[in-house]
C-alpha cells in the first residue's frame, strides 16, 4: 500500500494468513490479506463484489474478527459520498487508494475529493429520476429491473444508465437473481424519497400560457389544479396542466398569464408525466417536486395531508 507509505510514512508488510475458516458467502465476496502497518495489525479487505450495505458489511467484519481480534479495514477504488457517511458513522476504517484515509483505531482520517463524490452530487437526470420514482412507488425493497422498463416505456439501455447513476449516487444497489438485474433498497420508501431530496430536479423547466381552446390533447392536471385534486386546497381560478412538449402552442402561447377567464397554464416537464401516472392528474411525488419552494402555508399543509396519502397507500400495497 504505497498510498500508506507516501502519505503517511506508514509501511505495510503484508503476511500470509493459515486456515481461514471463514463461511463461503464471505470468501466469495472479500480477498483478505493479513498486514502489519508499521507495529499495528490488521487484516485489509478488499470486496471483490460491489459493496454490501453497511448493515451487511459490518457482519461481515464481526465474522472475520472472530478468527482473530484485530483491526478490519476496507481497501476500495472509489467510494461516493453517501457510503463515506454511512462507514464514518458506523466507524468502519477504509482507504480509497490515493485519495481518503479512514482508520480509526490509529486516530487518522485524511481525504482528498474523488471523482465518485462529485458525481454524488449532481441532479437526477429525468430517466434517473422517473426510474427512482417508480421503485418508490413499488414499495422499495427488491424489484426486478425489466419491470421499470415495461412500465416507464424506456430502452433498457436508458434504464441501466440510470440506474447507474442512482448507483453512484448511493440510492440503490443492485443485485442478480439469475438473468434477472434486482433493484435494491434497505431504505423505506418515505426514507428513500428523503433520502434523495438534494438530488432530485423540479420536474417543470418552464411554465407557458395558451387559449383553453387550444387543448385538443389530454393533458394531466398539475399544480395547485393537481394538489386540490389529492387535498382540501381550493381549486384555482386558472387550470395548470403538464406536458413534455409545449412547441405546438408557440404561435398561441404567451409567458405570462394574460387573461384568466380564456388561458389555462402548461407546464413544459423534463420528462412524460404520463408515465408515472394512471390517473388525470400527476404523480403525487412529482407533484411535491414542483411545489418544492412554495411558502403558502396552505400548500404547504396539503403536500402534507397528500405525502401522509402517499405512504400509506404504498405501506398498505406493500402489506
Amino acid at each position: 500500500m504505497e498510498y500508506l507509505k507516501t502519505v503517511l510514512d506508514i509501511q505495510v508488510t503484508y503476511k500470509s494468513i493459515e486456515d481461514l475458516h471463514l463461511p463461503n458467502f464471505i470468501m466469495s465476496r472479500y480477498r483478505i490479506r493479513k498486514v502489519f502497518m508499521d507495529s499495528v495489525e490488521a487484516f485489509f479487505l478488499y470486496p471483490v463484489t460491489e459493496l454490501e450495505e453497511v448493515g451487511t458489511l459490518k457482519k461481515h467484519i464481526s465474522r472475520i474478527q472472530k478468527m482473530k481480534n484485530i483491526p478490519v479495514v476496507l481497501i476500495l477504488k472509489q467510494l461516493t459520498y453517501r457510503q463515506k457517511e454511512y462507514l464514518l458513522r458506523e466507524k468502519v476504517p477504509f482507504v480509497v487508494d490515493g485519495k481518503q484515509i479512514y482508520l480509526p483505531f490509529m486516530a487518522i482520517w485524511l481525504q482528498e475529493r474523488s471523482d465518485a463524490e462529485k458525481i454524488d452530487k449532481k441532479e437526477l437526470l429525468p430517466a434517473s429520476q422517473m426510474v427512482l420514482l417508480h421503485f418508490i412507488y413499488h414499495g422499495s425493497g427488491k424489484q426486478i429491473m425489466s419491470h421499470a422498463v415495461t412500465d416507464l416505456e424506456l430502452t433498457s439501455t436508458s434504464v441501466s444508465r440510470a440506474v447507474r447513476q442512482l448507483e453512484k449516487l448511493g440510492l440503490m444497489r443492485t443485485e442478480k437473481d439469475g438473468v434477472q438485474k434486482v433493484l435494491c433498497s434497505e431504505l423505506s420508501p418515505e426514507e428513500l424519497f428523503k433520502e434523495a431530496h438534494d438530488n432530485f430536479q423540479n420536474p417543470v423547466k418552464r411554465t407557458v400560457y395558451i387559449p383553453l381552446n387550444q387543448i385538443q390533447d389530454t393533458l394531466l392536471k398539475s399544480g395547485y389544479t393537481a394538489l386540490a385534486g389529492y387535498s382540501m386546497l381550493n381549486e384555482p381560478n386558472v387550470v395548470c396542466y403538464a406536458s413534455d412538449s409545449i412547441s405546438r402552442w408557440n404561435s398561441v402561447s404567451t409567458n405570462k398569464l394574460q387573461n384568466g377567464q380564456t388561458q389555462v397554464a402548461v407546464e413544459l416537464w423534463r420528462y412524460d408525466p404520463k408515465k408515472l401516472s394512471g390517473t388525470e392528474t400527476v404523480d403525487p411525488l412529482s407533484l411535491v417536486l414542483t411545489l418544492e419552494n412554495d411558502a403558502d402555508e396552505r400548500v404547504e399543509e396539503a403536500v402534507e395531508e397528500m405525502l401522509d396519502q402517499v405512504w400509506r397507500k404504498i405501506d398498505g400495497n406493500r402489506d
